[in-house]
Parts: C-alpha cells; structure tokens; sequence
C-alpha cells in the first residue's frame, strides 16, 4: 500500500511544481496553453503509440474487457440524467461523462497494477477500451459540436480519424496486430516525446490551480461533488456488479473493481483545455478524486484481501 502511496504522491509533487513556477511567475496562462497543446498534438499520441504497440492483445479480449467497458454505463447515463437540471451544453456534458468515467489508468493505474495487483498487464483491457473506444467517440462528439456538426455516424469517424490521439492509438494498435517489427531506432524517439504527456498535464494541472479560479467557484461545487460520487462511488459498484454477472471473481474481479476506483485521468484536462469547455469543473472533478480515490482503493483492497 505504500507504493499507491508513492503513487500518488509523485502526481501531488509534479502539480505542486507547476502551482509553484506560477506563483513564481515563471509560467503563465500562455504557458499553461502551451503545455496542454503540446500534450494533446504530440506528446500524448506518442505516448499512446508506443504503449500499445508494446502491449500484447493476447488475453486482453476476455470478460475483464467487457466488464470494464460496461462500467462506464451507469455512470454516464446517470451524469447526463443529472446534469439536465444545469444549463450544460454538450461538449460540457461529454466532458462530465468522461470526468464521471475516465479512469487514470496510465500514471496511476500502471503503478497500482504493478504494486497493489501485481500484474501490470491487468490494466491493459482498461486502456484498450479507453484509448480505442471511449476516447474516439468523445472526441468526435466536440469536435462536431465545435464544428457545428451534427453527431452523425459517418462524421463521428471522419472527426475521429482527424484527431492526434485517435491516429496515435490507431498506430499503436495496427502495430501489435500486426507484430511488425518497429526497430529502437525509431521507437525511441517517440518514446521519449512520449515521456513529455505526463509532466506536461501534471505541470499545466498545477498552473491552473494557482492562475484559475479557486476550486469550488462559481457554484460548482454541486457539479464536483457530484462527479466525484460518480467516479469513485457508482463506477466501482457498477464493476463489481457486472463482473460478476460475467463470472469474475478473486483476483481478476479485484482488478476490474480497482481499476473502476481510479480517479479521473488527467489528460481530461487537457481535453477540457483544448476545447475551451468546463476548464474549472474538470480541474476540480480530477482535485477531488485523485484524493478521495486514496481511501477508496484501500477500501477494496481490504475488503478482498482482508
């Protein structure tokens, strides 16, 4: 339990690094677009690429799969239920439901598999769905309503295939499909424009923190609290629930509902960022939850390992 601890400590310190450098005035608003620019163009679908293209699909397409899947459901159903009693359009919305769902399966979830589940390959059926399924059909959905688009069919793939994370993820996939051969000397070079994604969102966070508006403002704090009991709360039963309707159980519906419990993923952010759409509420939503995740997955662990 101490490695999740260290896990989450690192985030804390990388956000508080960005949070100090603003008010230090060594970045700014302009740096904050930055750096969330170069995470979402560059940095995250090099990322991506080389994840999946080094993740085996072998034994990734079994019912852990679909059961994280389905656990964004409820959760996603009930966000845009609830959300109706606000004036929210529909990217704030799509934004909402990825803020109520998206777990942090990367920078968290790779060390919490590695050190609470002790098998990392435990996270890669979460990060197949997130990255080829979830994340497309979410970036469609703004980039057609920032276009003015209506979400048809044939415009949810042509905005999806236009889109730098989409392409990355694709690529990444075609390759471990495929089990070509991507020699170092041009993987590594991704790889390390990879390493930037993290840091940058982290520092970007912590920028926001210190130059945005207080968490809480504005009246949000229904909305945060809201999206917190979403995530933290409605995903992990709904995974528990569901796994077991699929026959998981031990170990591998221990994972799924660990993986339910991770907070929201930072690079939502980063989303909420390149959309100029509920900037605030989605900071706050990934504030609160990184947090209050802590006690959650020390909730599940003791309940399945006593």
């Amino acid at each position: 339990m101490l490695d999740v601890l260290a896990g989450f400590s690192t985030i804390t310190v990388v956000v508080a690094v960005g949070y100090l450098l603003a008010w230090r005035g060594v970045l700014d608003e302009v740096a904050q677009h930055l750096l969330s620019r170069v995470a979402f163009f560059v940095a995250t679908p090099a990322l991506l690429l080389v994840i999946l293209a080094r993740t085996p699909l072998s034994g990734v397409l079994s019912p852990m799969l679909a059961a994280s899947a389905l656990s964004v459901v409820p959760g996603i159903g009930l966000w845009w239920l609830i959300s109706r009693r606000w004036s929210l359009s529909t990217s704030d919305r799509v934004l909402g439901s990825m803020a109520a769902t998206y777990v942090n399966s990367a920078n968290l979830g790779i060390p919490v598999a590695a050190y609470v589940l002790g098998d990392v390959s435990l996270m890669a059926p979460v990060l197949l769905f997130q990255l080829l399924i979830f994340t497309p059909v979410c970036l469609s959905l703004l980039d057609g309503e920032q276009a003015g688009l209506r979400p048809r069919p044939w415009t949810l793939i042509k905005t999806a295939l236009r889109n730098p994370i989409t392409i990355g993820s694709v690529i990444g996939l075609v390759i471990s499909v495929s089990q070509v051969h991507v020699p170092e000397l041009v993987l590594r070079p991704i790889e390390l424009i990879g390493n930037i994604a993290v840091p940058a969102m982290l520092l970007s966070f912590g920028v926001s923190l210190r130059l945005g508006p207080r968490p809480g403002a504005h009246g949000s704090s229904p909305l945060i609290a809201t999206l917190v009991a979403l995530k933290l709360v409605a995903q992990p039963l709904a995974a528990a629930a569901i796994g077991v309707a699929f026959g998981l159980h031990g170990h591998q519906l221990y994972a799924v509902c660990v993986a339910a419990a991770l907070p929201t993923a930072q690079n939502i952010f980063t989303l909420a960022m390149r959309y100029q759409r509920s900037v605030p509420l989605i900071r706050d939503a990934i504030f609160v939850s990184t947090f209050a995740s802590v006690p959650v997955i020390f909730a599940i662990s003791w309940i399945f390992r006593g």
